[in-house]
């Protein structure tokens, strides 16, 4: 093949118009009957030398077409990689051939790629820097099987597709090719002819570990492992902890709106590191969870319309300062969790749609693979490539950012084949039901090898159904997910609070329906964005009263929710009582703090977090039955509820919350008779500290008789301590 191929009439056109298909197999050095001979496709040159690396010249080719095709037989006595001298009249250079390497992918890449099994593609594919063959530069990889061409273009090669033709690898459909000299910091995409000889659109890295700054699209070359970890305690604590048993509070954050720089633009990674985690650790947070934080290209989407998975976003500076971020998070205590999407992505003509030509990320079918909520598309969970790039994407911000959990986005949406369709518009599955078999096999695959690879980390599920199995083992037949959001009790606790409280009494019902599922999974009460755009408002301008009142509901509702059984999340702002709706073009209102009643609500917030740690009954069972005991239910007249939380190691603490604005002297709470004795009241959100008009029981209650006779201020959520 090496002997006749440059003979054939259309070998030097092809590589000049692009069209050949195996740049490889001709160009760099090949051995033939007479020796070794070099070809080469160099633009612009007039003369070519060839080199060693060592410098020692080993031949001179020949001119085949004045486009820049040359070669000839060069003096080597095996195949090695070679250096050009090239020279015009103007200016000579030097430059390293990629096409006289080996590949870098193996066999044993190849088995376990096809076999969908490849647990290090993180290692494999996108931009590689490495040293190959004594050489330093980059080995980018990308599957793209239905391609006719894909090659790597950049500032470096003048965007010209035909310079960096890359081999593919027949087995798999991956292309892959060693640059030489090309390292961190270069921009390049991946430009391909699709299966119909058209030339498509750039397409970025699937793979990419950085990107531009929008509006720019192209993918960076970065080098992954520069941050030297120290966080190994915070990693081996939650390995060993049961994170069911254990207070978990999440401050929700839009990395982009928090805070905003002193000139209006985005807080690099370093300043919100600054900012953000001192004030979480002061506010008694456990974790921090960011809404999305890999690339795309709209922020009104807020990062859930991705196009670079592995690409922490170029908003916030480079990757680095993401990893900084995790190790200073981690040395001040504190957990951060991702917002993860792997359920469908968005149309961008540099993204995965289309990618080779042919619906290769997607399902080809708009009945499956085309989302109408979200005007995206969704992922073909049954092809094994794409699973497998999913769950290295869990595995990657595990194991390179050091992450503590995967808050996965959409759930329902993947789970149910006629999610957001009407009858005709989707495709059931071989059973004719409307499960997603092929997502939920995903989903599977991702807990078990998450968890089982990482088992500090926790995976978080918004799914908005009764799925059954969320958060249960995936050996019991569950999804495996280690909690999941309940969206119920979000739904129908603020559906209460925004009644007028003369009405509540008749809604009474629904606040202690939530009791009935409350252990149904292992869940996370969610006050998330989602309440406060679109619309919705704040959560203060969800309360209803005067100024006073709507603080005062809100307070009582943090109450309830802090001793309600379940780990917490609450988002930005809403801690301090933020008025205006969410948005993600602005910062929170931080000016807000001048007020008293707002400190008082941000005081509040932060010794909610402290008692829900300090005390066992609060966290220790969140998520099992005996964990909590109702003893008044029924008093829907007064729209008052109370409960009893215990857990081992601690007192029980009794919980007691007046949703309406009147206050109850000698009240009487039922309590069992085993718990006779002192309550020593631990905290009450109408004290004056928190602008409340400090009503309450200063020197605790006595129980006696099967009840504890109290005061109960108004508006307001108590919490007593049993001291017996």
């Amino acid at each position: 093949m090496a002997d006749t191929q440059l003979t054939e009439p259309g070998a030097i056109s092809a590589v000049l118009s692009g069209t050949h298909s195996d740049l490889f197999g001709l160009l760099g050095v090949h051995q033939t009957s007479a020796g070794f001979i070099a070809r080469a496709f160099i633009p612009g040159a007039r003369r070519v030398e060839v080199e060693t690396l060592d410098g020692t010249v080993v031949g001179e080719l020949t001119c085949r077409d004045v486009q820049g095709f040359f070669d000839g037989p060069v003096s080597l006595t095996e195949r090695q990689p070679v250096r050009y001298h090239a020279s015009n009249k103007e200016a000579s250079w030097r430059l390293i051939d990629t096409y006289s390497f080996s590949p870098v992918l193996g066999e044993m890449d190849d088995y376990l790629y096809n076999e969908g099994s490849h647990s290090r593609l993180f290692d494999r594919m996108g931009a590689q820097v490495m040293t190959h063959e004594g050489v330093e530069g980059t080995n980018f990889a990308v599957w793209a099987p239905n391609a006719r061409r894909v090659s790597v273009v950049g500032e470096f090669n003048m965007w010209d597709g035909r310079k960096h033709a890359m081999r593919l690898r027949q087995s798999t459909g991956v292309w892959e090719i060693f640059i030489p000299e090309i390292g961190p910091g270069t921009s390049y995409k991946f430009e391909l002819i699709g299966p119909d000889g058209g030339l498509l659109p750039l397409k970025a890295d699937p793979f990419a570990f950085a990107a531009e700054y929008r509006p720019a699209t192209a993918s960076i070359v970065h080098r992954l492992g520069n941050q030297d970890w120290h966080d190994q305690g915070h990693i081996a604590h939650w390995a060993r902890t049961d994170k069911r048993r254990t207070p978990v509070s999440i401050y929700e954050v839009h990395p982009g709106s928090w805070q905003r720089a002193d000139d209006g633009g985005f807080l690099s990674w370093d300043a919100m590191a600054d900012r953000l985690i001192p004030y979480c650790v002061e506010m008694g947070f456990t974790h921090i969870e960011f809404l999305p934080v890999s690339e795309h290209p709209y922020d009104p989407s807020w990062g859930y319309q991705t196009t670079g998975l592995y690409a922490p976003t170029a908003r916030f500076g480079e990757p680095d300062g993401f990893a900084r971020f995790m190790e200073g998070a981690h040395g001040a205590g504190l957990g951060v969790i991702l917002d993860w999407v792997p359920a469908h992505f968005p149309t961008d003509a540099h993204g995965l749609g289309n990618f080779d030509g042919t619906a290769l990320y997607e399902h080809a079918d708009p009945k499956q693979g085309y989302h109408p909520d979200w005007n995206t598309l969704i992922y073909n969970f049954g092809r094994k490539e794409v699973e497998n790039y999913l769950v290295n994407n869990a595995l990657f911000w595990a194991e390179k950012y050091h992450v503590d959990g995967l808050r996965v986005d959409a759930v329902a949406s993947m789970l149910y084949l006629d999610y957001s369709r009407e009858e005709g518009e989707w495709i059931p599955n071989d059973e004719g039901g409307n499960i997603n078999k092929e997502a939920v096999a995903f989903v599977r695959r991702m807990n078990a090898a998450v968890y089982g690879a990482h088992p500090n980390i926790m995976t978080i599920a918004e799914e908005s159904t009764a799925f059954p199995g969320v958060s249960q083992p995936t050996s019991a037949g569950g999804l495996g997910f280690g909690f999941k959001w309940n969206m119920g009790w979000m739904h129908d606790t603020l559906e209460y609070m925004s009644k007028d409280p003369i009405h509540r009494k008749h809604h009474h019902g629904d606040m202690m329906f939530t009791f009935h599922y409350a252990m149904s999974e292992n869940f996370v009460l969610p006050i998330s964005h989602d309440e406060v755009v679109h619309g919705k408002g704040s959560l203060l301008a969800k309360m209803p009263g005067d100024t006073w009142q709507k603080h005062a509901n809100l307070r009582a509702y943090y109450g309830l929710m802090w001793g309600y059984p379940g780990k917490k999340l609450l988002f930005m702002g809403q801690e301090f009582a933020q008025e205006q709706e969410w948005s993600e073009s602005r910062s929170l209102d931080w000016y807000l703090m001048d007020q008293p009643l707002k400190r008082g609500m941000r005081d509040l917030v932060r010794d909610l977090n402290g008692i829900y740690k300090s005390l066992p009954a609060l966290h220790g069972r969140d998520n099992e039955a005996d964990g909590v005991e109702v003893v008044l239910g029924d008093d829907a007249e007064n729209s008052v509820f109370a409960w009893l939380r215990h857990a081992p190691g601690g007192n029980p603490v009794l919980v007691v919350s007046n949703m309406t604005p009147n206050v109850h002297h000698d009240y009487r709470v039922p309590l069992p008779d085993r718990l006779s004795g002192r309550w020593r009241e631990v905290l009450n959100t109408d004290a004056p500290i928190y602008g409340g008009s400090g009503v309450g029981n200063m020197g605790g209650v006595d129980s006696s008789n099967g009840a504890a006779t109290m005061t109960l201020p108004p508006l307001a959520t108590l919490f007593f301590e049993y001291e017996g």
